[in-house]
């Protein structure tokens, strides 16, 4: 497979599953509106946050209203992290690829991206409950990825979209998580507290994981929740099944034994993959809910580099799609 072939398909699992995730960002704090006290419904700026573009929203506004928020990670262009930016990039990566995806996986991405265009124009982030709107945007990305998985042989192609998809969301789920550390900051008396209970379940329904949660692990609690979302095997959100995934296809991509490594992407995931499954929730608290997921964000970045090196960089002076992903 062409090198720019794969830097495309990598990306375009990348940006469909950063759209879906923002959704979920969003949606999990409006859906917290509902249940949180008059005076304290207000808590926009932690999701800037954790995406780490809020020295860019604060050049930008003045202030972290709803509308700022929802606008600057939904429809703000100039954001490049954005959804209707991370939906454009992803359009034009299988735009790029089109022979090497389904024809419904390509009617279907097109159709969300003019969904989100036009939900632009009637500036839905204005109304009063825009959740219609995201909950469209998670189930149309679901519906992408039910008609790939039926669909798509698995080759190399396959594989290099599927570890795109799950390294990104392995740093989400971390993101999601650090909401939660930044949420607490200014109030730390509330911990433990009904409104310290409402968060925590916010953030298992925001990934789709709060009936399996309570399946397993019964109460809600700071620690079974954090185990749940990092370090459990079997839910199909949590950082280490994500990175077991993504894992297993660079395996397949290199053709190298799952058991060692051949490069050094391999190496540096295996040992993330590691470190995560010997890991004790206790020591994870002990060491601190930001510092361990602030250090799980910055592996994966350095992963994501040495995917870069290994299979997609070609020339210092080539100039391609790839030089526009972030």
């Amino acid at each position: 497979m062409l090198s720019r072939v794969a830097d495309s398909i990598y990306w375009l699992g990348r940006y469909v599953e950063r759209a879906e995730n923002y959704a979920r960002f969003i949606d999990v704090n409006l859906n917290l509106l509902l249940d949180l006290p008059p005076g304290l419904n207000e808590q926009w700026e932690p999701l800037v946050t954790v995406t780490g573009d809020k020295d860019w929203y604060t050049s930008k506004y003045n202030n972290f209203s709803r509308d700022n928020v929802v606008f600057f990670m939904t429809f703000d262009e100039e954001n490049p992290n954005s959804i209707i930016s991370s939906i454009s990039r992803a359009r034009e990566n299988a735009r790029i690829i089109r022979e090497n995806l389904a024809r419904e996986s390509w009617e279907k991405l097109n159709e969300l991206y003019y969904i989100v265009k036009n939900a632009k124009k009637k500036k839905v982030w204005l109304k009063n409950d825009p959740r219609v709107f995201f909950e469209q945007i998670k189930y149309g990305i679901q519906l992408i990825y039910g008609i790939a998985d039926n669909s798509v042989s698995r080759t190399e192609g396959w594989y290099f979209s599927q570890i795109g998809q799950f390294l990104e969301r392995a740093d989400k789920t971390s993101r999601i998580l650090d909401v939660k550390y930044h949420i607490l900051l200014p109030s730390l008396e509330e911990v433990g507290s009904t409104l310290d209970f409402l968060h925590w379940a916010a953030l298992l329904k925001s990934v789709g994981g709060f009936n399996t949660y309570r399946r397993f692990y019964g109460g809600i609690e700071p620690a079974g929740v954090l185990e749940f979302l990092a370090l459990d095997q079997y839910f199909p959100r949590s950082i280490l099944f994500c990175l077991r995934q993504a894992e297993k296809g660079l395996h397949c991509v290199s053709g190298s034994q799952e058991s060692g490594y051949s490069n050094v992407a391999e190496k540096k995931l295996g040992a993330l993959r590691s470190e995560l499954e010997f890991a004790d929730v206790n020591d994870v608290m002990d060491f601190g809910l930001h510092e361990f997921m602030d250090s799980i964000q910055i592996k994966i970045n350095n992963i994501s580099d040495e995917i870069h090196n290994r299979f997609f960089k070609i020339t210092d002076n080539f100039t391609g799609i790839q030089s526009l992903q972030e």
